[in-house]
């Protein structure tokens, strides 16, 4: 019997770590493995992943020798930073999120290579100073170099792997529908009506389960060497405001108007985040053609066959939408 192939997953509670773990777990007679990395073994998610049949191994990506060791024998790895992950005031004075997240993406290459892994799947999004620039006015930047952090920096991560030479797939994911069962999804008015307020305009936005992520990172690893030095851009399936709304009323029993706010509106709600989801908004009204048209939903269909359009994501969760 051929020896099954580890597959290290870095973020393995996370969402999009989660679901390549629970896609790997659910094909048994798959040729991966695979072994859950996490900072806490003992967290109920670790928990039930170890009982589930993973192998789940503490490691954190601020300490390098802890990841080189959950990487030794693996096969593959799936990398991923998060942004957003709660920091102490002593981390937040010591470096912006861009730069942990280099970092993070620095540690993960080089203990890629010591390991000798023989692919990496590396979670990175658009430059979005490609199409706005930090000298754009319409746009507050920060840092002075970012136009939108949680996606500039993965793409400035980028070249660390690439220069490197480890063997990567860079994996460029989008808009979670997830987003919707928290303050992105409608709200109700006084009159008692329930509004979308994206700031979207007529744009399309590409949008995806987070499950799906994880599937089709499988379907990548499947296909072995063929996808390494390539950039797969995946979604769901890409909507406009008025056709989520449409959708939204369709699995509700209840209309949904959709009522776009501008981007300046959006970046001045009172809400944490608010500014840089404002700028990344604009960023997909702005990119919409080219952003939609990498990511080509037959092509992503095809690493897996599994995909959820939006309809059928809605068909499960519509219940957890706040309303």
């Amino acid at each position: 019997m051929t020896e099954k192939k580890i597959i290290a997953v870095v973020g393995a509670t996370g969402a999009q770590g989660g679901g390549l773990v629970r896609a790997i777990l659910a094909a048994p007679d798959g040729p991966f493995v695979a072994r859950a990395l996490t900072r806490n073994a003992g967290s109920p998610s670790a928990k039930e992943l170890a009982e589930r049949g993973a192998e789940v191994v503490e490691a954190d990506l601020d300490d390098q020798a802890s990841v080189r060791n959950a990487f030794d024998g693996a096969y593959g790895a799936y990398v991923v930073t998060n942004f957003w992950a709660p920091r102490s005031p002593e981390e937040e004075r010591r470096r912006t999120r861009a730069e942990m997240e280099l970092e993070q993406a620095a540690t993960a290459a080089r203990a890629a290579k010591d390991a000798g892994l023989a692919h990496v799947i590396w979670s990175t999004l658009e430059d979005t100073r490609e199409v706005i620039p930090v000298s754009d006015d319409r746009v507050p930047t920060f840092d002075g170099k970012y136009t939108v952090p949680h996606f500039d920096a993965k793409a400035e991560a980028d070249r660390l792997f690439t220069e490197l030479g480890v063997p990567t797939t860079f994996l460029r994911t989008t808009f979670y529908f997830e987003a919707y069962l928290q303050s992105t999804g409608p709200h109700r008015t006084d009159d008692g009506n329930l509004v979308l307020t994206l700031p979207m305009g007529e744009a399309k936005l590409a949008g995806i389960a987070v499950e799906d992520i994880g599937r089709t990172a499988l379907g990548i690893f499947r296909r072995g060497t063929e996808l390494v030095g390539k950039t797969v851009s995946i979604a769901g399936e890409h909507l406009t405001g008025t056709e989520i709304a449409e959708a939204m009323s369709k699995a509700f029993g209840e209309r949904v108007t959709y009522r776009p706010l501008t981007h300046d509106q959006f970046r001045a709600l009172d809400t944490p985040g608010a500014v840089e989801a404002g700028n990344t908004f604009q960023y997909y009204v702005e990119a919409a053609d080219t952003f939609t048209g990498a990511r080509d939903l037959a092509a992503v269909r095809a690493l897996n066959p599994q995909l959820q359009s939006f309809a059928d994501w809605l068909a499960v969760h519509k219940d957890e939408i706040p309303r």
